[in-house]
């Protein structure tokens, strides 16, 4: 029972993304719809076993308790990239945003809000900028009730690929990721600059991450990290839920361990392709001739294997942690 339902949880990022590639245009809508009728029976059960692990625990409490965990979900769910699994990008957005909107529904639980209430959706959309205010969520919900909907305005796009480009850019913005000018602070030079280094950034860490492989994954733990706790303050600021900020640990020296974690990670992720070239130097080995087609190879299949590695390593601790929980 427990490996089907595991199952059914991978593939529900990509039943999203293929509801979504067929009709971009309501992105929004058909995450907060998916994620009511998948999450919100969830978000309701993990709160019921919340409140029986900590009975004397008040809702500030529990509320801590969900952000602290949907926090850790989101970065294990959604940071399955890295090297040629770059590819998985919007597998890993969809699941990221399903694990953000279920902790969302879980801090409505904590305040005795029914998760599975329509309202859920359109308070999701709100907190994520989609629309001003409920209301005009609820309308943009109820437009299509087949849940569907029309794309919006504009050209259609030249292919499935060009779809799939915008969907994920879409994504990345619900996600938190990046930020648009009118988001930024600090005037209009300062927001586009802003704008601009995140591109920068994202941009050398997908090239750097093809042949580095670690380097992706401690960016993007970092990015979710932040995103998601941005979007969990606003949701328990609108739920009235009084939840402290999260405390930084720090070393003796004052540094930071999970920022100190991260650097560790990607340091160490540049002696595979160190590696990986020495090996195919020393030894002399040869593809279609020549030297350069195995170092490609070498390198890509380094960095499969190590994505690979990684991947299972957090599916397999977060499958202790709910078991762990399921046993309390």
């Amino acid at each position: 029972m427990s490996r089907r339902r595991g199952r059914a949880a991978a593939g529900e990022p990509r039943n999203l993304l293929q509801a979504v590639l067929a009709r971009p245009g309501r992105l929004p809508e058909l995450l907060a719809g998916f994620a009511l009728r998948h999450n919100g029976p969830r978000a309701a059960r993990t709160v019921a076993r919340l409140r029986a692990e900590m009975p004397d625990a008040d809702a500030s409490a529990l509320g801590a308790a969900v952000i602290a965990r949907g926090t850790r979900a989101t970065v294990a769910e959604g940071a399955f990239v890295g090297g040629p699994f770059l590819v998985f990008i919007p597998v890993a957005f969809c699941a990221a945003l399903l694990r953000q909107a279920r902790t969302v529904m879980e801090l409505a639980a904590v305040t005795g809000l029914d998760p599975t209430a329509p309202e859920r959706a359109a308070e999701l959309l709100v907190l994520q900028g989609v629309y001003p205010d409920t209301e005009s969520a609820a309308r943009g919900l109820t437009a299509d009730p087949g849940g569907g909907g029309t794309q919006s305005a504009g050209p259609a796009p030249r292919s499935r690929w060009a779809v799939l480009v915008g969907v994920t850019l879409r994504m990345a913005r619900l996600l938190g990721l990046l930020t648009t000018a009118e988001e930024s602070r600090g005037g209009r030079l300062r927001a586009w600059l802003v704008r601009i280094g995140q591109w920068a950034l994202l941009v050398a860490v997908l090239a750097v991450g093809m042949v580095v492989p670690l380097v992706w994954m401690p960016y993007m733990a970092v990015s979710y990290r932040k995103a998601t706790r941005r979007l969990l303050a606003r949701a328990a600021d609108s739920y009235l839920l009084n939840v402290p900020p999260p405390e930084r640990r720090r070393t003796a020296s004052g540094l930071d361990p999970g920022a100190l974690a991260a650097v560790v990670r990607v340091l160490s992720s540049v002696l595979v392709p160190v590696g990986v070239v020495l090996l195919v130097v020393i030894a002399d080995v040869r593809t279609a001739g020549g030297r350069w087609p195995a170092l490609l190879v070498g390198l890509a299949a380094a960095s499969a294997a190590v994505g690979a590695w990684w991947h299972l390593r957090r599916r397999r601790r977060a499958g202790r942690e709910d078991a762990a929980a399921a046993g309390r």
